[in-house]
């Protein structure tokens, strides 16, 4: 059977352990490219919002970074 639409390889924003003492990321799927978001830090506090919007989807300890999933959905 063809696959008549592209592949979504969608981003993934990786940031620190969650509570608990795990030591892998924590790595969570984000609906836009990774171009639609933007990561600031200031002081201990790193923030991903949405450009367009301004809406914030993550703010938190650091690092955080963004990559494009490796798997398409």
């Amino acid at each position: 059977m063809p696959i008549n639409a592209p592949w979504n390889y969608p981003t993934l924003m990786c940031t620190p352990p969650g509570g608990g003492g795990g030591v892998c990321p924590t790595e969570t799927l984000l609906p836009l490219e990774a171009e639609a978001y933007a990561v600031t830090q200031e002081g201990e506090i790193w923030r991903v919002t949405v450009k367009h919007s301004g809406e914030v989807v993550y703010a938190g300890p650091g690092p955080v970074v963004q990559v494009e999933s490796p798997a398409p959905f």
